[in-house]
C-alpha cells in the first residue's frame, strides 16, 4: 500500500514537471505560431461582403453579398444566391 502511495506521488509530480515544461516551450513558441496562424490561408467565406447594410438594398450591396459583379447576368444571380442559400441553411449538416 505504501509502494502505491508513493508511485501515485511519482505520477503527480511528473505530471506536474511535463506540464511546466510544457507551459515554458509554449511561451517560447508563441511568436513562431502566431506567424504561422496569420500565414495560413484565409477562410472560404472571407471574399463576401462584411459591411453594414444601406437603408434600402442597392444592385452593388446585392451583387457584393452575393460576390458577383453588378453587371453580372441573371444565370450568375441565380447560381450565387442558390449556392449562398445552400450554405446557411438552417437544415445543412
Amino acid at each position: 500500500q505504501a509502494s502505491t502511495m508513493v508511485a501515485v506521488g511519482l505520477a503527480i509530480a511528473a505530471a506536474g514537471f511535463a506540464g511546466r515544461y510544457a507551459v515554458k516551450a509554449l511561451k517560447q513558441m508563441e511568436p513562431q505560431v502566431k506567424q504561422a496562424l496569420q500565414n495560413l490561408p484565409k477562410p472560404a467565406f472571407s471574399g463576401y461582403y462584411r459591411g453594414g447594410f444601406e437603408p434600402k438594398m442597392t444592385k452593388r450591396e446585392a451583387a457584393l453579398i452575393l460576390g458577383v459583379s453588378p453587371t453580372a447576368n441573371r444565370n450568375k444571380i441565380r447560381e450565387a444566391h442558390r449556392r449562398i442559400m445552400l450554405l446557411n441553411h438552417p437544415d445543412k449538416g
